[in-house]
């Protein structure tokens, strides 16, 4: 499996092994940066479409789902074990 590479940033769009490992050791820094990489997907999954009073369609990012979904991404992370 290939990952693709920014050209600009030379990010591969993947988190490091040292932080995923850090991640599922409890490490407070580093599950922040996994809710930080996951940032944007969670946000697109947590997407509503709200009316207002007029009966207009609005886009707007459900807090509640949002937080569940960060919640369950921080369960996934503390029962993940690397060998």
């Amino acid at each position: 499996m290939s990952s693709t590479r920014n050209a600009k940033t030379g990010n591969t769009g993947l988190l490091p092994f040292p932080v995923i490992a850090a991640a599922s050791n409890g490490d407070i820094n580093a599950i922040n940066t996994v809710l930080k990489h996951y940032e944007g997907y969670i946000a697109a999954l947590s997407t509503r479409q709200l009316y207002d009073e007029n009966g207009n369609p609005h886009l707007c990012v459900d807090p509640e789902l949002r937080r569940r979904l960060e919640t369950k991404l921080i369960t996934k992370i503390l029962a993940f074990r690397v060998a």
